[in-house]
């Protein structure tokens, strides 16, 4: 099954957090945290600093990064799609977020996330992630992932 990253920079003093509307592929014209796949002989949090990196220009050291936990998505009819996420955190990062041929990041209050933006099911996830909660969760959807048909989330691990 397909293993991939979600990396969320979030600036907690200014209540903000770096999202980055995806311009290319899967999940193009939807916001979401930097990511993508993880490489042969990677670790998941190795491939999820390397992907904010060419993302978005930003630098998150692998030790800054905190593991929130993983989401497994799968899709009507579509088995190919089936993915596995490990979803991180970090809260201290180097440099300024540029655009890529990839990504537009953009800082958002965390107050005001772009939900409608964004992937259906991050609206039931993200925001146990921003209060410090880890998440295990499984989403299934229809073919083209415009409506959840089953989800789970684990309850809160700590």
């Amino acid at each position: 099954m397909r293993q991939e990253t979600l990396l969320f920079v979030l600036d907690k003093k200014a209540g903000k957090i770096l999202l980055a509307m995806k311009k290319v592929r899967f999940g193009a014209g939807k916001y979401n945290g930097m990511g993508g796949h993880i490489e042969e002989g990677e670790t998941p949090i190795a491939a999820a600093v390397r992907e904010m990196f060419e993302e978005s220009g930003i630098v998150v050291r692998q030790e800054e990064a905190v593991a929130m936990g993983q989401l497994h998505f799968s899709f009507e009819g579509k088995p190919d799609w089936e993915r596995v996420v490990h979803v991180f955190v970090a809260e201290k990062w180097e440099g300024e977020p540029h655009e890529s041929d990839e990504m537009a990041p953009e800082w958002f209050s965390v107050n005001s996330i772009p939900y409608e933006h964004m992937w259906i099911d991050d609206q039931y996830w993200l925001p146990r992630v921003l209060e410090g909660k880890k998440i295990n969760a499984e989403f299934h959807f229809n073919n083209d992932g415009s409506v959840i048909l089953r989800q789970r989330i684990d309850k809160d691990k700590n």
